[in-house]
């Protein structure tokens, strides 16, 4: 089986690889350098050259705030990268994989979401991965969509890390406490996508570790988990004032998860541990 693993330099696409290439799994990793997926020729050059049996997207223009002025940039990559990506495996039979986002649900509430629960994104990030997600329903019948959320993973920028390096300067931090959601790290997370491509189990479904915490609570472990003495001023949304809306609730139902025979990931605060241990926090 030879898998194509488009994001191959960012947090997901590193550990995809990694897990891939350990299982003894023909891929071949993309970075924005080696293939421009907005570009429909250099797609279909890609495709035609490599013959591959499974694709697992997670490129994407993730700048949430960044993506309310760069409207342009950001829907050709998430739109019409995907749709180049989604015509490409339609064209050569392959089955597609494609990494979306809790953005596309409105977050009001205290409800989890389940994959068939109604859209209603309120930026420009998640009307774009939306729309990601319709288009390869509407070009693809072998498919896979994994909403994700709060990735964080050794290979790139993250909260944790932010959060690291904040620490060794100030002493106190204002940090978002109402909203709810799930980390996710990419070190538990790809495993799962790998077991989820070889499978013909298709359709949507949500993938996070186990539990919830709000951005205030998450900060707060990792101050304590890594040993520094921080104090977190808990602020609103509103308090906070990002330029992008944020879903206040991202909790969301994994149990399609175990309806299908997969493994869930495990709690969010196991992975911080060991994800620190990794990278010596």
């Amino acid at each position: 089986m030879k898998i194509v693993v488009t994001g191959a330099t960012g947090q997901l696409g590193y550990d995809v690889c990694r897990v891939l290439s350990e299982r003894g799994i023909d891929n071949i990793g993309l970075g924005s350098k080696d293939c421009d997926i907005t570009s429909d020729r250099e797609v279909k050059a890609l495709f035609e050259r490599e013959r591959p049996d499974a694709l697992i997207h997670c490129a994407a223009y993730t700048k949430v705030d960044n993506a309310e002025e760069d409207v342009e940039r950001c829907w050709r990559v998430n739109v019409d990268g995907t749709r180049n990506l989604a015509a490409a495996c339609r064209e050569c039979g392959a089955k597609m994989l494609y990494i979306s986002t809790d953005y596309v649900f409105p977050g009001d509430g205290e409800e989890y979401y389940r994959p068939e629960d109604a859209y209603g994104p309120k930026g420009n990030y998640g009307r774009t991965k939306l729309a990601g997600e319709l288009a390869v329903q509407a070009l693809l019948d072998r498919y896979f969509i994994v909403r994700i959320s709060w990735v964080f993973g050794v290979n790139g920028g993250n909260f944790v890390k932010t959060m690291l390096r904040l620490a060794e300067t100030h002493d106190s931090l204002r940090v978002v406490a109402d909203q709810i959601g799930s980390p996710t790290y990419t070190a538990d997370l790809a495993p799962l996508l790998c077991d989820m491509i070889v499978t013909e189990k298709y359709g949507v479904y949500h993938a996070t570790n186990e539990g919830v915490c709000s951005w205030a609570d998450f900060a707060e472990a990792i101050f304590a988990a890594a040993g520094k003495t921080v104090q977190v001023q808990r602020v609103t949304t509103e308090e906070y004032g990002a330029k992008a809306p944020r879903p206040k609730n991202s909790r969301m139902s994994k149990d399609k998860l175990t309806e299908q025979g997969f493994r869930r990931l495990p709690s969010w605060q196991d992975a911080l541990e060991r994800y620190l241990k990794e990278i010596g926090g």
